[in-house]
């Protein structure tokens, strides 16, 4: 087989086999194809899109193209949950153990932030010591006593993937939805998981920014999840404003522990908790109905079990378990906070979350660049959000940097996310849609 007569297949409309795909996939984890020629199969494939067949043939191949998660011995059905990424979207970090805590298994791969969106492995290690990096052997033996472990992706999880993101990042080829679910799915079918909530995003700091092509991309990851045999319900979510009060790595697991004890601090952020939670129990066969896993859910908040599971987690992955009970003492703070306030009264009518990202990665709490380090304690707290009422002079939100260069950058930023009018206006549903 040659990879030359693959491309030029691709290149006039062909349908690959899975033999090609799988070839593809294995020499890109092993350098045997080189990236010019991958490269060009990649263009080639965003002008010929894979169908439904092809692209789960080829998210199995890259899941094979490096070792699987074996999680033998582990009673019960294991479920993950997946977000495409938007701004204030901490939910995960207070998901897998609330999820873990009635009885779930949850082994939870997460990545990194990137641009204007957030990545939990960065809001996890703003908990000194907490370790994201863990050997096979280690995330085993942790689901196996705790039923819960947030990691990162090892060099043995799709390396195909690793290889053919950046370079799809390099070629122009990012956009295309069965190379995005190929992506996606390949990194959760080698985690060994059997069931998968998704989590995607619409509006300004979405991936997607339009409604219409969100749901293309969530009926796409609900069908090719099935044809590999995992069960998978996907939520179709509102990100024309930051998720929640809290913005940037330490704020948003001190938000999330917060959240945990019970605390009324971010409806918006709980109810997609609970919904994105109840699905995951009831996929997880916990509960006969999301209905009723939502209860379940709710009564593990309330008795302390969910906070407890959180502590467990926090002591296998290294860091100190009392971040549970005291986080505004544990969480590192940034140096400088500046007051956001309203120049004119009214009401907040929008809040755009992407430049409300950047303004994040401007105050040092995000990056440009994946080799960019981060500010723990950077960020944004929300005190209004869209369809509250501000007074001349109310403070809006209160901003977190160490550098008062970027103090001042993050600010002028924030603001111009900003719009305000006269009568109020309330922000969209939340939760537009559900795809089985």
């Amino acid at each position: 087989m040659r990879m030359l007569d693959i491309i030029l297949k691709k290149r006039g409309g062909g349908r690959m086999t899975p033999a090609e795909l799988d070839f593809i996939a294995k020499g890109a984890a092993s350098g045997g194809v080189p990236d010019y020629q991958l490269a060009a199969w990649l263009m080639a494939a965003f002008f010929n899109p894979l169908d439904d067949n092809e692209t789960a043939a080829f998210t199995k191949a890259m899941a094979f193209s490096g070792a699987r998660m074996d999680f033998g011995g582990l009673r019960g059905l294991k479920v993950d949950k997946h977000s495409t990424g938007g701004v204030g979207d901490g939910v995960s970090l207070a998901l897998a153990p609330l999820v873990a805590s009635v009885g779930v298994a949850v082994p939870m791969m997460s990545g990194r932030g990137l641009g204007h969106t957030g990545g939990t492995l960065d809001k996890l290690e703003a908990a000194e010591g907490f370790r994201v990096r863990l050997s096979p052997n280690h995330i085993k033996r942790q689901m196996k006593a705790i039923g819960v472990c947030m990691f990162g992706q090892t060099q043995e999880l799709a390396p195909a993937d690793k290889k053919l993101y950046s370079l799809r990042d390099a070629t122009g080829t990012v956009e295309s939805r069965p190379l995005i679910v190929a992506s996606i799915l390949s990194k959760k079918y080698a985690e060994g998981i059997n069931a998968l909530v998704m989590d995607v995003k619409f509006g300004s700091g979405a991936f997607m920014r339009e409604y219409s092509e969100a749901k293309k991309l969530a009926q796409s990851l609900v069908k090719t999840a099935r044809l590999l045999g995992i069960n998978c319900a996907a939520l179709l979510t509102d990100m024309n404003q930051p998720l929640g009060r809290s913005c940037g790595n330490a704020n948003e697991l001190e938000q999330a522990v917060r959240v945990l004890r019970g605390e009324n601090v971010a409806p918006d952020y709980a109810e997609l908790m609970y919904e994105l939670g109840s699905w995951m129990v009831y996929m997880g066969k916990r509960a006969k109905s999301p209905g009723a896993a939502r209860k379940l859910l709710e009564q593990s908040v309330k008795s302390g079990a969910a906070l407890e599971k959180l502590r467990q987690m926090l002591r296998w992955q290294g860091a100190n378990p009392d971040l549970a009970d005291t986080p505004d003492y544990l969480l590192p703070k940034a140096k400088l906070v500046l007051e956001v306030k309203s120049e004119k009264a009214g009401f907040i009518s929008g809040m755009d979350a992407k430049k409300t990202g950047q303004a994040c990665v401007l105050l040092g709490a995000g990056r440009s660049r994946m080799e960019d380090s981060v500010d723990f304690g950077a960020g944004i707290v929300l005190e209004k959000k869209v369809g509250d009422a501000v007074a001349k002079g109310d403070v809006i939100a209160r901003l977190y940097a160490s550098d008062q260069k970027r103090l001042m950058a993050g600010r002028a930023e924030f603001y111009s996310a900003l719009s305000f009018s006269r009568s109020k206006v309330l922000p969209g549903p939340l939760i537009r849609e559900i795809i089985r």
